[in-house]
């Protein structure tokens, strides 16, 4: 395990390259276990150890995650830029993911680049109903990119400035209720049938048979998995709830073979450098898979859990256990899937099934 206890770290550049500075009192012992964890290479010219400035080692040394590039971050005018860091500085302090805090930065800054040498704090309410009007015709944002705007534009007025009745008199456009996307239990099977590789295939089997998240499959740990009471503990998932999920019967003998093969230190799934695997692989795997099974369903990896889920239903499940099992605060939200498993549809026949029956026949 990385004592990240016994280091130092600094965001810097060197060559014109982002990377983390690693400080620490230079003995053999703290340098070894550096090396071993990490692709650390020495600066002659600093006379300071180093990683390239990437996801994982920001996640392994609890860095916060990058939100906003620098050449974006100079896109914005200077009269503004003092604004986005107390935007940046709040949201850190309330401790918003680092998801959300790459969105909120991201979808403010383009409010700052349309501003160019305006002041923000000055911005009237009639002037951002302008600004929200514009994003919807003339950029033509779809009604989730609208929201998730908005709500990055809120917190500055209303957290950051304490100004509550700026949006009043903005109304939101309406969300379109999309049902989730899912793959037949045949489909599925068929992933599993193409893919080769153990650990790529142990992967999407505990995304499908634990309906886990992409984030949580990646920061499962070997410590968080309990084969002897079959459980598995997802730690600091989404809304920073921690939770238990049924370790499936099927997947034992698959990650006690895997765990021989590959050796992960830490994490279940780690990377070639050490730390979790990163998102975009998991995604790249599921990917590969549906184009060898031939399945042609515009779906991402989150598809599984959805599948997850509408499985259970359609087995019975009672909805209440699903959404624990999810990790759902609200009800609601697991609801939708009974909107996609309706039975009680599939026993409707449509007229055009008794066209060319006798009357007889369809009276029957």
């Amino acid at each position: 395990m990385f004592q990240i206890d016994k280091y130092q770290y600094s965001i810097g550049e060197h060559h014109g390259q982002s990377v983390i500075w690693v400080h620490f009192p230079y003995n053999l012992e703290s340098l070894s276990h550096l090396r071993e964890h990490v692709k650390a290479r020495w600066s002659q010219s600093k006379k300071c150890w180093f990683v390239n400035d990437v996801s994982i080692y920001r996640q392994l040394f609890h860095l916060p995650a990058k939100s906003i590039g620098k050449n974006a971050l100079v896109k914005i005018h200077p009269i503004n830029q003092p604004e986005w860091q107390r935007f940046y500085d709040l949201l850190e302090l309330k401790g918003y993911s680092p998801n959300t805090i790459k969105t909120y930065t991201v979808e403010f800054a383009q409010l700052l680049y349309a501003l160019k040498d305006f002041p923000v704090q000055d911005l009237s309410a009639e002037k951002l109903r302008s600004y929200m009007l514009y994003c919807i015709k003339e950029l033509k944002l779809s009604e989730n990119q609208v929201h998730s705007r908005m709500n990055a534009i809120k917190f500055y007025f209303e957290q950051v400035l304490h100004r509550e009745k700026m949006f009043i008199d903005i109304p939101r456009p309406k969300k379109p209720l999309l049902l989730p996307k899912s793959l037949n239990m045949k489909e599925v099977k068929q992933l599993f049938q193409v893919t080769d590789n153990l650990k790529h295939l142990l992967i999407l089997q505990l995304c499908y048979g634990m309906g886990l998240r992409v984030s949580e499959i990646v920061n499962l740990k070997i410590s968080d998995i309990d084969s002897e009471r079959m459980k598995v503990f997802i730690s600091n998932a989404k809304g920073k709830k921690d939770r238990y999920v049924n370790l499936p019967h099927f997947v034992l003998e698959p990650m006690r073979e895997y765990y021989k093969a590959y050796r992960p230190k830490e994490y279940l799934f780690e990377g070639q450098y050490g730390g979790p695997y990163s998102v975009r692989s998991v995604q790249a795997i599921f990917k590969n898979a549906m184009e060898k099974a031939g399945i042609s369903k515009r779906i991402g990896v989150h598809g599984l859990r959805h599948s997850y889920a509408t499985h259970l239903l359609e087995m019975g499940t009672d909805i209440s256990l699903i959404q624990k099992l999810l990790g759902h605060n609200d009800i609601k939200t697991t609801l939708i899937y009974a909107k996609a498993t309706d039975t009680s549809l599939d026993k409707v026949k449509s007229p055009l099934d008794y066209l060319g029956k006798s009357e007889k026949e369809v009276k029957m």
